[in-house]
């Protein structure tokens, strides 16, 4: 009885899923394939399915439209930065009016934070800076929910809802290309995701 009443507490207090609208990119065998050979060559296996990830990592797209940042990620071409395939691309975007698009399932691996995609979902938001993001109300409360719901989802702890800017201090960042090992980038620091973090625990 105990058991059960642990259990039924557990889906009261659950977030619940917001709405998500289905935005996918072209992600077939050939994305796929070619996303199976990056993970060999990153991380040792030839794997191209997300299998209970352990991570969020948090983005900034640096433009100003949904329309810029899927039309960044649908073609499947070598990337502009590190010049490899698959193409970059995330989960989802939420748009600078709350709206979130998901682009990929969340079975599949993304391209966009190296070191830990093979266990990570990817959230861009659209916006050139998280204080813009973070003074945004609709995107903000868009993202805690979103953010939320996955962690309950994947029971994902509050420490590893990261920035992209704190991807090596991730416990469970690993890169097999020597050159790649202490590669990031600047978007969502520890200061802007210690403000998340903590609008996050407020639930």
């Amino acid at each position: 009885m105990i058991a059960v009443a642990l259990a039924a507490a557990a889906l009261v207090v659950a977030p619940p899923k917001p709405a998500i609208v289905q935005k996918p990119i072209p992600f077939g065998p050939q994305r796929r394939a070619e996303m199976a050979a990056y993970s060999k060559r990153h991380y040792g296996t030839a794997q191209w399915r997300l299998i209970a990830p352990k991570v969020i990592v948090e983005h900034y797209t640096a433009s100003d439209t949904f329309s810029s940042a899927y039309n960044t990620f649908a073609p499947d071409h070598a990337d502009s930065e590190l010049h490899e395939l698959p193409n970059v691309c995330a989960h989802f975007v939420i748009d600078t009016d709350g709206t979130i698009y998901q682009l990929v399932p969340l079975t599949i691996r993304c391209r966009h934070t190296v070191g830990l995609n093979y266990t990570a979902i990817g959230i861009e938001h659209v916006g050139r800076s998280a204080t813009g993001i973070l003074s945004n109300a609709r995107q903000i409360a868009a993202s805690l929910a979103l953010t939320r719901w996955l962690m309950a989802r994947f029971h994902i702890s509050g420490r590893n809802v990261i920035g992209h800017a704190e991807s090596l201090s991730s416990p469970y960042h690993h890169e097999l290309v020597a050159a790649l090992r202490t590669q990031t980038h600047s978007d969502w620091n520890a200061s802007e995701m210690k403000r998340y973090r903590a609008l996050l625990a407020k639930a």
